[in-house]
């Protein structure tokens, strides 16, 4: 046999390399932590400044609290009569509501895609794709060497 001859023979038994299946899917959880914290927190309340005035015929009157002043005179019998608010921040304790959320997504995607086939391969192809191309090329060359070597043998033999 010709070197082109086995050089022709061994691109005919050659393949290409196995199909291999895609698999995807999507796969996804999502987690949710929320904290809820109260915090007490300290509000001031301004008072307004008020003023007012009355006057009457009576005598001398003084009133006063935290939050307001009043006085009262009588001159050249006429009564007048003061109010006076004191501007005062007024501490409120306030009850504050904080919200912690923190989201964790978790993903993973696995898809398999099933190919239909036209019919199924013969015992010649599923043994090509199990050993593969290049090795089933060398296990005929070796075979073939062989079967050549062992005719040459007896040749020589008869001869």
């Amino acid at each position: 046999m010709k070197p082109s001859a086995f050089f022709a023979l061994a691109l005919c038994l050659s393949a290409c390399g196995v199909a291999r299946p895609i698999q995807e899917s999507d796969n996804t959880k999502v987690e949710v932590k929320t904290v809820v914290e109260r915090v007490v927190d300290t509000a001031y309340v301004e008072l307004p400044v008020i003023v007012e005035k009355v006057a009457t015929l009576d005598t001398v009157s003084v009133l006063e609290n935290k939050y307001a002043k009043s006085a009262a005179s009588v001159s050249v019998g006429v009564l007048t009569h003061s109010l006076e608010t004191k501007p005062v921040r007024e501490p409120v304790a306030v009850e504050k509501q904080i919200v912690y959320r923190d989201s964790t997504v978790y993903r993973d995607r696995i898809q398999t895609v099933t190919v239909e086939v036209e019919k199924k391969l013969s015992g010649w192809q599923q043994a090509k794709l199990r050993v593969g191309g290049f090795c089933f090329f060398l296990i005929i060359l070796i075979g073939l060497y062989l079967i050549v070597s062992f005719i040459y043998n007896l040749n020589l033999k008869k001869l």
